[in-house]
């Protein structure tokens, strides 16, 4: 794929020049309010296109056990070794790395702005390899836009759509409109938990 999205430079260059107007600063509302319900705190969590790891501080913080985060850039990786050091090694594991060529087990993927951050063209791809990561019964968890974008990233999208790309190879659990997102984004977020089947 010919799409500069997908190299770490591109990347690496929006979070250097801070053009990250997605990046709230704290852990998304509708994700903290998940991971307050989850009860396996030795549950095996991936969040892939991490970022600047807000949900995998928050998850540390409350004790989860194995945690790994994963993004193609290696500025926030690094960035993220440093703030999270007291985990790294322990109950968390930095990998910088493509997402698609990831391997691994996880019981959850969390789902925070990657999705919306990849070409639609790679959607289905996105599905299969959420599928093949996770173990029989795992779970994706998070939020979708429910809205058109001019351009992107990100990239927009709608129930309809959704819908379509899981059916076959999940049981979606819930796909519901956000009742607490934050209030720009208010209206216009859907919370997915998508079961591997």
């Amino acid at each position: 794929m010919n799409d500069e999205t997908a190299s770490h430079e591109y990347w690496d260059n929006l979070y250097n020049s801070r053009q990250t107007a997605w990046d709230i600063g704290y852990p998304s509302t509708p994700l903290k309010t998940y991971i307050d319900q989850l009860t396996d705190k030795n549950a095996a969590i991936l969040v892939p296109g991490c970022g600047n790891g807000y949900e995998v501080a928050y998850l540390l913080q409350q004790g989860f056990t194995n945690v790994t985060a994963i993004d193609i850039s290696p500025v926030l990786t690094a960035r993220l070794e440093e703030k999270l050091r007291e985990w790294v090694g322990k109950t968390l594991s930095i990998i910088t790395s493509d997402f698609f060529t990831t391997v691994g087990q996880y019981d959850i993927i969390l789902e925070q702005t990657f999705f919306c951050a990849l070409p639609p063209v790679r959607r289905e791809d996105y599905v299969h390899q959420v599928h093949r990561l996770l173990k029989p019964g795992g779970r994706l968890a998070g939020v979708l836009f429910d809205r058109d974008f001019e351009g992107g990233p990100p990239f927009g999208g709608h129930r309809a759509e959704y819908e379509q790309l899981f059916k076959e190879n999940f049981q979606l659990k819930v796909l519901a409109p956000c009742n607490n997102s934050i209030p720009p984004r208010a209206g216009s977020e859907l919370f997915i938990v998508a079961e591997k089947v």
